[in-house]
């Protein structure tokens, strides 16, 4: 990619209008000193002492600071916190993103705040260490009274959006923000308005998603379709026979392998993986792909410019250790544009 074309797409960001519809989470990072350990008199057991809480927006919030980071004009996200403090960390943080409107986003009692807890030990000199996680989730089926609420806001957002991002994060199907409901109304937007591009990902894989832009890793298309990861064939054909199919884009990552994509036509296309250059977290560069993608495709790039926009964004992102990183399109810019070699 020369510089000209780079600065032709990303200089049209700032009037995209972006929705993001999915699964918001609360990321907490609960920074420990070692130093500080006790034992507790009671069980027996290491007290950690937690010196710092960092909470930021997770899942879907990673997919929107990386849309924000690149300088989106408006993004809009469409999801659910509960009641809780959870729910009021997670507003009071998504409401402090620049460029964000928050009204599409509901407070509901019906429903609990989905959150990621993190402890991580920090030791001098070396990577973060991340203790068990702990989680919070919904484990009963996201109410009709909800999935209306989110309906109207879906409808009522897509008829100016420049680019609709769908993801899916909750482990079991229908207890999340993407019921099959919600997933029929993505299908008739990107039916009615084959242009736009409306990229789906579903940590449970795509099978019986409606036809979008899809994307997805490398094991997801390898369970999909029945071909083996280790078949570059297989998977090329693979790719381009369910674009054919879904008359969409799609793509799949493919860790340090790079990206796989495939145009509507069949057409293939492979951008390899940046070179590491020290110590990753490979944590949001998923979601850092997504956003990527969505963004260069609603300016108007082609697969294979997106692929490597993505590419480079990725591989920024995993150089941020024990934190959600984004990319910037200056360092995007930079990592893209840099000579071959250096």
């Amino acid at each position: 990619m020369t510089p000209e074309r780079f600065i032709q797409l990303s200089e049209r960001y700032a009037k995209l209008r972006i929705v993001l519809l999915g699964d918001f989470c609360l990321d907490r990072y609960l920074d420990i000193d070692p130093a500080k350990s006790e034992t507790s008199i009671e069980t027996g057991l290491t007290v950690h002492n937690v010196t710092n809480v960092r909470s930021q927006p997770g899942a879907a919030g990673t997919i929107l600071a990386n849309l924000t980071a690149l300088g989106a004009g408006t993004v809009f996200p469409i999801g659910f916190c509960g009641e809780d403090g959870e729910g009021y960390e997670l507003q009071r943080a998504l409401q402090k993103i620049p460029r964000v409107d928050c009204e599409g986003f509901l407070q509901t009692p019906e429903r609990r705040t989905f959150t990621y807890t993190k402890p991580l030990l920090h030791r001098a000199g070396r990577a973060p260490e991340e203790l068990s996680r702990l989680d919070l989730k919904n484990w009963t089926p996201t109410p009709s009274t909800v999935e209306e609420q989110l309906l109207a806001e879906l409808r009522k957002l897509a008829a100016s959006a420049d680019a609709i991002i769908v993801m899916d994060q909750v482990d079991v199907a229908e207890t999340g923000v993407v019921t099959t409901r919600i997933r029929e109304a993505v299908g008739e937007i990107s039916r009615r308005h084959p242009s736009l591009p409306v990229l789906a990902d579903c940590r449970r894989g795509l099978r019986d998603w409606p036809l979008c832009i899809w994307k997805m890793n490398a094991r997801e298309l390898s369970l999909l379709e029945g071909v083996s990861e280790s078949d570059p064939a297989a998977m090329r054909n693979a790719i381009a026979r369910r674009a054919r199919n879904n008359r969409r884009a799609v793509f799949v990552s493919q860790a340090g392998d790079g990206i796989l994509g495939a145009e509507a036509s069949g057409a293939t296309r492979h951008v390899p993986a940046f070179p590491i250059r020290g110590p990753i977290d490979i944590v949001g560069a998923g979601d850092s792909v997504s956003a990527n993608l969505s963004m260069a495709l609603a300016a108007e790039a082609d697969v294979r410019e997106a692929m490597e926009i993505a590419m480079a964004a990725a591989n920024t992102v995993i150089h941020q250790l024990g934190t959600t990183g984004t990319a910037s399109l200056t360092q995007i810019r930079e990592l893209l544009l840099r000579p071959k070699g250096k």
